[in-house]
């Protein structure tokens, strides 16, 4: 992915003399230039009150009318809202892609409705049932293909269910069983052969159809053939339903959507059930959220490169299809991403912090000399003034000078900008504010509340929050009594409820039951706490707590959080248990910083050799310390010792899940040898 930056920033002027005339200049057409505010700061007074349905109470809510459950009157399910776009944007253009080097094309509104109903037909006339209980796979990649399949489902009240390779064969082999899924929508041949190892053996006995995007090979078929599933080409899928064309069964409302599986840190996949209402709700109301001043219209166009298996995507692309807008899909490699931002143009760009923390590292590792790096932090604070007071552009001195290969690099027409899926740090977000001149929010929730439960406000340019509650939803802070949390003191586990919060665990009481409670509160599992503004905070988490041997509570993940911000460290795993008094932690050392944090120890040698180096262990341990003194960790919160590790821990070695977050279990089993060494030195 490192590639992606490459562009994000050129070298400023060499000349100090030059620079500082143009510094000079720049200040005073500054001074001379300013424009009126674009759109009005938001009252940082009391946030939460100017949403519809988003007050924020402790006290029970049961007013569910007062909650927002669509944003269009016509458009109540996923399959109106695409016809509302269809309508909306006067059949334009909906889906882009792109073969290297080479421009857009792209698939018109009507195209895409057309092919999800010869899609759609063609399921039905091989068997399906038009119900809420027939589940289709789709395991695939970012393309057209994957929204025409997921309308076909839509179009004829049939549910989708993403699939992803990195969930491993095995957790495939549940969601199918699981879900009892006849149908699979592939992309390539390599996926329908990991589908069929299971069926070959007998473990997959409910699949009976594989429907592949691209071509395959005549073998294949074979091999399908003899443990009983179809293999059959979506070309031919699609003409065998234009020539049995049905009309449309749309969906109710109430009825189910998709069935995301969320891949946790242990045990099998749980599948999240989402209907109509509660996707449609959750965009609804981030659109709500957006207000005139940054809502999307159809000249707009969203890059899609986040899984869409996930629903921070789906309804990123909910929201864009409801307002006639368009989403070109990147070529499938994120190291071409680059060249697809600069092709696409893109006006709306979903993405995660560990992407914004790459471009901030960037940006700022460009600016070498004393010189540039105090041009760069003078040009962020005079933009992210303006921001302050409401001012967002990219036409000032500053853009010209510093911002504008930034700007570039995003294919230079970003206006907005939404991130959410883990926290995003301050100086990250008040550099982007200024370099990119668009409008940046920051979302929380999770896949249960169909992504989205609370969203920050046009005009809002404070950090270190989530923003106030969607008006889809309620919120609530219960008490955590084990880890001193009180909802008197504004702090507690946050608890939503609302037109977005799902409807359970698929064949999973127990499960749902930990989740919803008897009156339907979605319990997060997060900590948060109200800040005067009526915006939201999150301070802690309440799953993965456990208590050292002298009684006291530690949330690892809180811990971790603070120690991945030292700048020799990629990656922290914090471990204790019951039966010791203090933390250690696993360390995965940047392999880009670490050199040159050696080198002012005087010590040289490659990464592995750094690792075992002692002197370098104490100096991250001391850097460590110092951050986590800062960020106000108690003594026993912060670790006693750590052991360096010189390979990243990723998805592919099962260290990671499929959203980035650490498989403790794994972890804890990998490093036991190293975890027991530790604790046995201090002893």
């Amino acid at each position: 992915m490192d590639c992606i930056f490459q562009l994000l920033f050129s070298p400023l002027p060499t000349s100090i003399a030059i620079s500082l005339i143009a510094v000079g200049v720049a200040t005073l057409l500054y001074l001379n230039s300013r424009p009126s505010p674009l759109l009005s700061p938001v009252d940082l007074n009391c946030q939460t009150l100017g949403i519809k349905g988003g007050a924020r109470k402790n006290a029970l809510m049961e007013d569910n009318d007062n909650l927002t459950s669509y944003f269009y009157d016509d458009a109540k399910t996923l399959y109106e809202v695409f016809q509302l776009g269809l309508k909306v944007s006067g059949n334009g253009p909906c889906l882009g892609y792109r073969k290297p080097g080479k421009p857009y094309q792209w698939l018109k509104y009507k195209q895409v409705s057309d092919r999800a109903e010869h899609l759609g037909s063609a399921l039905l006339h091989r068997g399906l049932k038009p119900k809420s209980d027939t589940f289709i796979g789709i395991f695939a990649q970012n393309r057209p293909e994957w929204i025409i399949g997921e309308m076909a489902c839509y179009t004829y009240s049939m549910v989708a269910v993403p699939l992803y390779d990195t969930l491993g064969p095995e957790a495939l082999m549940f969601i199918i069983d699981q879900a009892e899924i006849s149908t699979v929508l592939c992309d390539n041949q390599t996926k329908a052969e990991t589908l069929l190892q299971n069926s070959e053996k007998g473990q997959t006995p409910t699949l009976k159809t594989i429907i592949l995007m691209d071509s395959f090979s005549p073998e294949l078929v074979e091999r399908g053939a003899k443990c009983g599933v179809d293999i059959m080409s979506l070309q031919d899928m699609e003409a065998l339903g234009k020539n049995n064309l049905q009309k449309p069964i749309p969906p109710k409302p109430e009825d189910l959507s998709i069935v995301c599986f969320t891949s946790g840190t242990t045990g099998n996949p749980k599948g999240a059930m989402l209907t109509h209402e509660n996707v449609v709700s959750d965009a609804a109301g981030v659109l709500k959220t957006f207000g005139t001043a940054v809502t999307p219209f159809a000249g707009d166009v969203s890059i899609s490169f986040l899984p869409l298996a996930h629903m921070f995507e789906r309804v990123v692309q909910t929201v864009v299809y409801g307002t006639g807008a368009r989403v070109g899909f990147f070529q499938g490699d994120i190291r071409l991403l680059p060249d697809d931002m600069k092709t696409l143009k893109p006006t709306i760009f979903p993405a995660v912090p560990r992407l914004l923390n790459r471009v901030y590292d960037r940006v700022q590792s460009g600016a070498k000399s004393p010189f540039k790096k105090w041009l760069l932090n003078f040009a962020i604070e005079r933009k992210f003034a303006e921001v302050r007071e409401g001012i967002v552009r990219t036409n000032s001195i500053w853009d010209k000078l510093v911002f504008k290969k930034i700007q570039e690099s995003f294919g230079g027409r970003v206006r907005i900008m939404v991130t959410g899926a883990a926290p995003i740090s301050q100086p990250v977000l008040n550099l982007l504010r200024a370099a990119l001149g668009c409008m940046i929010f920051e979302g929380y929730g999770q896949t249960e509340c169909a992504a989205a439960c609370t969203f920050t406000m046009p005009g809002d340019a404070t950090s270190g929050h989530v923003g106030a509650p969607l008006s889809c939803n309620f919120m609530k802070l219960v008490d955590v009594e084990e880890m001193s949390y009180f909802a008197s003191n504004g702090e507690g586990e946050v608890c939503i409820k609302g037109k977005n919060v799902f409807k359970g665990y698929l064949k999973d009481p127990e499960k749902t039951a930990e989740a919803l409670d008897e009156d339907g509160w979605l319990h997060t599992g997060d900590i948060g706490k109200w800040l005067p503004s009526g915006v939201l905070r999150i301070v802690d988490r309440k799953k993965n707590i456990f208590k050292l041997a002298q009684g006291e509570y530690v949330a690892p993940e809180k811990i971790e959080n603070v120690y991945v911000r030292s700048e020799p460290v990629a990656q922290v795993f914090v471990h204790g248990d019951s039966l010791q008094s203090c933390l250690v932690a696993v360390v995965v050392p940047d392999a880009e910083v670490l050199p040159d944090f050696a080198k002012n120890l005087r010590i040289q040698g490659s990464i592995e050799e750094l690792c075992k180096n002692p002197e370098i262990k104490k100096a991250v341990i001391s850097d460590m310390t110092k951050l986590g003194k800062e960020a106000g960790l108690k003594s026993f919160e912060q670790v006693k010792d750590v052991h360096l590790h010189p390979d990243l821990f990723s998805i592919e070695n099962g260290l990671l899940t499929p959203t980035l977050k650490a498989k403790r279990a794994e972890l804890k089993a990998l490093f036991r040898p190293q975890i027991d060494k530790l604790y046995a030195s201090m002893q």
